[in-house]
């Protein structure tokens, strides 16, 4: 297999994308994604494997299940109390969640089919439950997220789940490894969404770079019809993504 392609930092699309100044993506590990566009800096499951510190000014922090690896107990309230403007919109067994832990009033309910506007930025959330891990583990709720502004790329986000519809996307932020992953599960999920410029890796903690490596060859080889393209922003920095 031909190793995956990957997009230096700030070079995905062109700072002269025509339809728009970009969306700017930060990988900040496992699954957490920095997305800032149309204004506005969304924080995308603040896990335990995610690198936090120093985030401030944030629009949004976005939370698609209760795992500890997409929200940290022990971190998540300084975010947000680092960010006392910032709404946060999360899964309604997160919402739960949160409420012990002393942060129910500002926790927003995320429910399929609905759209959350901030300022020029659409959230929708989509999707339903959690993939399977095994039938010995519960199963929980899981919302994943699409991000949307006019004339910017578009984002979805699925959380822990390959099975949501998120209707035609720019970019997905494909899992690539976890308990309940397969990666034949994960090569059909990339093509079923289709996404028109490429796949984003993430839910890749658990993986050393051998490995790692493995999984997105996997992606990028059959993931299309010859091929699909693999931005791999881990350890890139801020890369700005435009519309082709």
């Amino acid at each position: 297999m031909a190793a995956p392609r990957t997009v230096p930092r700030r070079v995905a699309g062109g700072r002269d994308a025509p339809y728009g100044r970009g969306m700017e993506i930060t990988h900040l590990g496992h699954a957490c994604l920095l997305v800032e566009v149309a204004g506005q800096r969304v924080l995308v499951d603040p896990g335990t494997f995610s690198q936090l510190d120093g985030l401030v000014d944030l629009t949004a922090v976005v939370v698609t299940h209760q795992h500890p690896d997409h929200w940290d107990p022990r971190r998540g309230p300084r975010l947000l109390a680092e960010n006392p403007d910032a709404r946060v919109l999360v899964e309604p067994q997160t919402a739960e969640l949160l409420a012990r832990e002393g942060h129910g009033r500002r926790a927003e309910r995320m429910e399929s089919g609905g759209t959350v506007e901030l300022g020029a930025l659409r959230l929708t959330p989509v999707g339903d439950r959690h993939a399977v891990i095994h039938p010995y583990v519960d199963r929980i709720d899981n919302r994943g997220v699409v991000l949307a502004a006019d004339g910017e790329p578009t984002l979805f986000h699925p959380g822990d789940a390959l099975d949501a519809d998120p209707g035609p996307v720019d970019l997905l932020a494909v899992p690539v490894n976890a308990p309940w992953g397969k990666v034949s599960e994960t090569v059909e999920f990339v093509r079923r969404v289709a996404p028109a410029l490429g796949v984003v890796p993430i839910h890749d903690g658990l993986l050393n770079d051998t490995g790692r490596g493995m999984y997105l060859q996997h992606v990028q080889a059959f993931g299309a019809e010859g091929g699909v393209e693999v931005l791999d922003l881990r350890g890139e920095g801020p890369t700005t993504v435009g519309r082709r």
